[in-house]
């Protein structure tokens, strides 16, 4: 509906924008607290590196970039920062493969989901 609206239709775009994005999931709904908002930005990313919507490296930098630091480090977080400073400095030598610590990064969002309030 949104690709197919006529110029005279134009007030509808940002409600059928909203609609098209909360459909694909995209859509988040933000606390007003700030605290609160990184808290919810680390439960979507987690769950976009669950799902495999989100490539697992890119995702967990965002969670140690963006939030843990914000957050002040909790411990909650440390798994996924851990598997973020892995991937960021990984070296062929190690003798472990970039899959296998994107797997890491993945089950790590995976506990850290598990573990969210209701």
């Amino acid at each position: 509906m949104l690709a197919g609206l006529l110029r005279s239709e134009e007030p509808e775009a940002p409600h059928l924008f909203d609609q098209v994005l909360d459909e694909l999931g995209l859509l988040l709904h933000p606390p007003s607290d700030p605290r609160a908002v990184k808290w919810a930005l680390a439960y979507w990313i987690a769950g976009q590196i669950s799902d495999g919507s989100l490539d697992a490296a890119v995702g967990a930098h965002r969670i140690h970039a963006d939030i843990a630091d914000d957050l002040g480090h909790p411990r909650e977080l440390e798994p996924l920062v851990r598997c973020a400073r892995d991937l960021a400095s990984w070296e062929e030598s190690w003798g472990v493969s970039v899959e296998e610590l994107k797997r890491a990064a993945v089950e790590a969002a995976q506990r850290f989901l598990s573990t969210r309030p209701r």
